[in-house]
């Protein structure tokens, strides 16, 4: 691949440099170029080469660079060191005032995001990037990761704006793995956004720039972002089985999602009836440290896994949402709040559940994440479809048996595109899911209202369809 011929081209040419402090930022370089296509065990060598760089004494620059390049790939296998390499990369550009290296601004830029710390990217490093005289990639890559941070502590809409900016630059010089790499990310920030044709889009994209650049970092973020598009969408089964996919994977370590993507799929078993795949789920996966996104409400969102019907340990979760008060976290406590918000509908408590879904609300739109909300927003007009009094409900549904069970809000969107006439194609076009998940939940449909057919629904529905 000519991006491996261009990192081998460096480093052989890294050989013949006398000078270590040059050499060393010549592997850095080198690391940088197949960053975004190689594994982590074909970076190790690079940050063994660099370590045989240092020097007594230690010279600011090369450490800088040896800690970045051991901290990146640390976290990428879970290695302890990796936040001692990186907290002390951080010192180091701040203590020798590096501002004015293109190559440590970079440097400092990734150890940002690797420590999760996605919030202090714009204040820390968009100015020093303005100031900047860089190549076009160079640019990409700096003006991605500012945008990535943005997006990722909270400011979806300009986060989306700075990713599609350093896309337009990546596809103008020609660096189909930094292009792949921002088309990855964008899938899961354009459907946040609720622009579900576009995610779908870079969905492909990406795919497509991964195989031609052989990335397996890019590979791994299409499946984690993909979820996102399923989600939002409403094709709970892609969802679940990329959850499935990802939690098997140990994938989630550099998004700080790892411990949410075992919790959401144990969740999703909970609330089906599958509480045995649930607690397997969870069992021997312990609560992450305190510092760990979302970290204070995974011992009670364990608790209410356990006893998915408990009102008591919904409230707990509930509490524990106070917790989640730094900007990265404000997408969990929204989607948090959104699950109780909808499991408290299931179970008839109406208060509970407009109050959670009300939060969830309030919490995606302060974010600008219209796609979610679109789904809150829906979830919350069936709960109003469900007064408490019941002279005030349409006569289709103040004639249901007090026993019959709520429709999901998916389900309801279903029935009444189903009701008014349409195939189960044209729902799925519709609704932007598969043909299989209409099938599905109209399966559930006919179920929870006693129904046998489509004509039997329509008339069970009448006016509400």
């Amino acid at each position: 691949m000519l991006i491996d011929l261009e990192a081998d081209r460096i480093l052989a040419t890294a050989r013949d440099v006398a000078d270590p402090v040059s050499a060393a930022r010549m592997v850095a370089e080198a690391f940088l170029a197949v960053s975004r296509t190689a594994d982590p065990a074909t970076l190790a060598p690079l940050v063994e080469r660099i370590a045989a760089l240092r020097g007594e004494p230690a010279e600011p620059r090369t450490e800088l660079l040896f800690h970045t390049l051991s901290g990146v790939v640390g976290t990428r296998i879970r290695q302890p060191h990796a936040t001692r390499d990186l907290e002390a990369a951080l010192r180091i550009f701040a203590a020798h005032r590096l501002n004015d290296d293109a190559l440590s601004v970079e440097c400092a830029l990734m150890c940002t995001l690797s420590l999760i710390r996605p919030h202090e990217v714009r204040p820390g490093f968009a100015h020093l990037v303005d100031q900047l005289d860089v190549d076009p990639v160079r640019r990409a890559r700096l003006i991605a990761m500012i945008g990535l941070g943005d997006a990722w502590a909270g400011n979806l809409i300009r986060g989306h704006a700075g990713l599609c900016a350093a896309r337009e630059l990546a596809e103008s010089a020609g660096r189909l793995d930094v292009q792949a790499e921002v088309a990855s990310w964008l899938i899961k920030i354009s459907a946040l956004c609720g622009d579900l044709t576009a995610s779908a889009a870079y969905l492909t994209e990406a795919r497509e720039l991964a195989a031609r650049v052989g990335s397996s970092w890019v590979a791994v973020h299409i499946a984690e972002c993909g979820a996102a598009l399923y989600l939002i969408s409403g094709d709970i089964e892609a969802w679940v089985g990329t959850l499935e996919l990802l939690v098997n994977s140990a994938i989630g370590a550099n998004s700080g999602l790892f411990f949410e993507h075992r919790w959401e799929l144990a969740t999703h078993y909970a609330l089906y009836g599958d509480a045995g795949a649930a607690q397997a789920l969870l069992a021997g996966t312990p609560d992450p440290p305190l510092a760990w996104p979302g970290a204070p409400a995974l011992p009670a969102w364990r608790g209410w896994i356990a006893e998915p019907t408990s009102a008591a340990a919904m409230a707990q979760v509930e509490a524990s949402l106070a917790g989640l008060n730094r900007p990265v976290e404000r997408l969990s406590r929204a989607r948090i709040a959104w699950l109780l918000g909808a499991q408290h509908a299931r179970l008839q408590r109406r208060v509970d559940a407009i109050r959670l879904l009300e939060a969830a609300s309030s919490g995606y739109a302060a974010i600008g994440a219209a796609g979610p909300l679109t789904r809150v927003i829906a979830e919350l007009h069936g709960v109003a479809m469900r007064a408490t009094v019941i002279g005030e409900l349409p006569r289709a549904l103040a004639t249901r048996p007090p026993t019959e069970q709520p429709l999901t809000a998916a389900e309801d969107r279903v029935a009444r595109a189903v009701a008014a006439g349409l195939s189960n194609r044209e729902v799925a076009d519709r609704l932007c899911v598969s043909a299989k998940t209409v099938e599905f939940h109209l399966g559930n449909t006919f179920r929870k209202l006693g129904v046998r057919n489509r004509t039997e629904l329509a008339s069970r529905l009448g006016p509400l369809a």
